[in-house]
């Protein structure tokens, strides 16, 4: 199976996730950032899983192009999306739902909100002051959920590559 895991990530915390997904995922795996490389062929892979953190209840922009221009592509693989953030969990996955579309939502094998980070050395000045003022933190926090990472990933090596 070969897996192709299309992300963007703002301060880091989604890349460290895609890596800690990729060693959980068998078969082949590639990561690209669709910060750096926009145009992707589908083609050769069984199974993409989409990743984007959240920022003021969005997704990414890079992210939300690539589900739109490759809605058809995407329908006719195994499908995984997830979002970074450090919401509450009901607000999380809410916001999960409102941004993905819901065709690509149902006809995924799996969803699922892998925490988040706060890092202060990678955030401009008004970033830093609405996130203490906001979430009321102070100093770094980490709080991704490696055990949501691997049981996301147990459900996509369960599946049947596309054409099996």
């Amino acid at each position: 199976m070969k897996t192709l895991i299309a992300y963007s990530s703002k301060h880091g915390c989604t890349e460290t996730c895609t890596r800690l997904l990729s060693d959980c995922l068998e078969g082949e795996v590639e990561r690209v950032n669709l910060k750096e490389e926009s145009e992707v062929n589908l083609s050769t892979y069984d199974t993409v899983v989409i990743g984007s953190p959240i920022y003021a209840g969005r997704i990414l922009d890079d992210v939300r192009s690539f589900t739109e221009e490759n809605m058809d592509a995407l329908m006719q693989k195994n499908l995984g999306l997830f979002i970074c953030g450090m919401q509450e969990e009901h607000t999380i996955r809410e916001e999960l739902e409102l941004n993905y579309p819901a065709v690509l939502r149902k006809s995924a094998v799996v969803t699922d909100c892998f925490g988040g980070e706060y890092h202060f050395d990678t955030m401009n000045f008004m970033e830093k002051m609405i996130i203490k003022k906001v979430a009321k933190v102070k100093e770094d926090v980490s709080d991704i959920r490696e055990e949501t990472i691997q049981e996301f990933a147990n459900k996509l090596n369960a599946v049947e590559p596309i054409g099996s």
